[in-house]
């Protein structure tokens, strides 16, 4: 009960800061109060967080009567004016408090807290979408990528912030120093963007393996017993892994300008780079297997209707689970080839039609979108236990070719995956 009343006063506390910042005059005021509202917030508990975002949600909307005449005005008037008074009565006030909050020491790091939380909270309170929408609106404009600034990681980096590229290494897991070092190494490189309000903080980093040509294995670029590559040969970059350190930044869009910016960086450094792909994990094959394996056939040409028919009946999609499969010893190294020939074609199918869809791949989304090509499919890539689980050990090379990016990304918006002849003959 006494723990119940304190943070009753400590949320009572948080709303009146609210408010009185939103109402503050003066700079220095509106100062002290977001360090108030931001010290009453951190000692929130959920319960306390959860009404903290309802406060949020609901009393700091635009005023619907006021929105009405604003329309109504510019409908009649049409000109400047009118369509100022309109833009700022249909901002939420709310808006107008995160700007503030963000002016405060540590603010901006406040604020992705504060959305990290939020999300975690939306699946079931879906009224706070409005204010999830108001801080990725802000956050997209403050982490703009001409805001942020490209910096690569070495060994000589702080050990602080190499600590955080192992903790936040999120596709192949780094296994402690030594694994670092070798992903460091003259023949690999890592870069981050950052924040100058977020100093030593990545947002989002990318490993990079400098190799005679495309990957077709990922155990080959991360083990960390391989022998040093001779500079003399590097002819391709192989984008292996892409890792989001801010879970607060979810749907701000990073991760394509760190590719672009990086390969062109790449390419001042060594001229003889000529090729840019990644060697890309499919996270979502195997769930759309077992979930039916379903495609938009309405897309898919006479023959490769056909072909995808024939496939869901050879490997009897909908029997066995995908975990059912591997407990029963199943492995790619022990597949028989009519199987191995059905699993690339369902693999190749699967990320021709389905990526674009809402339920897509979500590696596959974010590369094609980006304006890559679906390359290469590879068998037996990735073995380790999470590559078997998500894909069967399948991989895929997306491929970046510069000059056709800006096209192919406009492609992929009309649900549209640009393919190389590779993949065409899986199916």
């Amino acid at each position: 009960m006494l723990e119940r009343f304190i943070q009753n006063k400590k949320l009572d506390a948080a709303r009146l800061s609210a408010k009185k910042l939103l109402s503050a005059r003066g700079e220095a005021n509106a100062q002290s109060m977001a360090v108030k509202l931001i010290d009453h917030y951190e000692h929130l508990d959920k319960r306390s967080q959860i009404d903290f975002f309802h406060f949020l949600s609901s009393q700091f909307n635009p005023d619907p009567s006021l929105v009405v005449d604003a329309a109504n005005r510019y409908n009649t008037e049409r000109n400047e004016a009118s369509l100022i008074h309109l833009f700022q009565t249909v901002e939420p006030p709310r808006q107008e408090l995160l700007r503030r909050v963000n002016r405060a020491p540590a603010g901006t790091s406040t604020i992705l807290k504060m959305r990290q939380t939020l999300l975690s909270y939306l699946k079931d309170h879906p009224a706070f979408r409005a204010t999830d929408a108001d801080m990725h609106h802000l956050l997209s404009s403050w982490f703009n990528p001409g805001f942020l600034e490209l910096h690569q990681i070495t060994w000589n980096s702080p050990a602080q912030l190499l600590e955080k590229i192992i903790a936040h290494e999120s596709v192949h897991a780094i296994d402690g120093w030594d694994d670092l070092r070798r992903r460091l190494q003259p023949d690999r490189r890592c870069f981050a963007f950052f924040h100058p309000q977020l100093p030593g903080e990545p947002l989002i980093f990318v490993e990079v393996a400098l190799v005679p040509g495309i990957a077709k294995y990922v155990a080959g670029l991360i083990n960390k017993q391989a022998p040093v590559g001779d500079a003399k040969s590097f002819k391709a970059a192989i984008f292996y892994s892409i890792s989001n350190c801010q879970p607060g930044l979810k749907g701000v869009s990073l991760g394509n300008f760190l590719i672009k910016q990086v390969a062109q960086k790449l390419i001042e450094e060594m001229p003889s780079l000529k090729t840019f792909c990644t060697l890309s994990p499919i996270p979502g094959f195997t769930q759309w297997l077992d979930a039916g394996a379903s495609l938009p056939e309405e897309r898919l040409s006479p023959t490769h209707l056909r072909k995808w028919q024939e496939a869901q009946k050879s490997l009897a999609v909908g029997g066995l689970s995908w975990a059912e499969r591997l407990k029963s010893g199943w492995h790619p190294e022990r597949s028989e080839e009519a199987e191995r020939a059905t699993l690339m074609r369902l693999c190749a199918l699967y990320l021709m039609y389905q990526t674009p869809e809402a339920r897509g791949d979500a590696v596959g989304k974010f590369h094609l979108s980006n304006g890559a090509t679906l390359h290469q499919i590879n068998w037996a890539a990735d073995l380790s236990k999470k590559g078997l689980q998500q894909s069967g050990g399948l991989m895929v090379n997306y491929l970046y070719e510069l000059d056709k990016v800006e096209e192919q990304h406009e492609a992929f918006s009309h649900k549209t995956v640009c393919f190389s002849r590779g993949v065409e003959k899986l199916v």
